[in-house]
């Protein structure tokens, strides 16, 4: 079975913020990053090349691949900013409020964070990481 790019690495999360070519991402993953440090009390990790992640929880599938993955986590991609906050069906109404955005089953994709509300993404942050960290894996994904 071949192992998993995505784990943590001690690859200095300054450093990869810096080099985003975009301004307004590099700014907003600042930005993430800060909130993200603040709402879960964790430090920030890279998880492979270009994943920020905090916080983490072990899987295991029931075809037997397992690894480890964050709990929440970002990545300031050329196209959206990629957040990695799961798909709870109670997410529903905050996402009605949070502004403009699309998804997908466990990720949120955002132009910048000029067009979210603040305040419902750090819910949604907050919701996810007390979530998956209770549970000890992520129930959507």
């Amino acid at each position: 079975m071949a192992e998993t790019k995505t784990k943590p690495t001690d690859a200095s999360v300054d450093d990869f913020l810096e080099g985003v070519a975009h301004p307004v991402r590099r700014a907003d993953g600042k930005a993430l990053r800060a909130m993200m440090e603040r709402v879960t009390g964790e430090p920030a990790t890279m998880w492979g090349p270009s994943i920020v992640g905090f916080g983490s929880y072990h899987y295991r599938y029931a075809s037997g691949h397992e690894g480890d993955s964050p709990l929440v986590g970002f990545s300031p991609r050329s196209a959206n900013l990629v957040l990695y906050v799961g798909g709870f069906p109670e997410y529903e109404a905050l996402l009605a409020r949070l502004g403009k955005h699309k998804r997908s089953k466990a990720c949120l994709y955002l132009g910048k964070l000029a067009d979210v509300d603040a305040a419902v993404l750090e819910e949604i942050v907050r919701r996810t990481y007390e979530t998956t960290r209770a549970a000890g894996y992520c129930p959507v994904c």
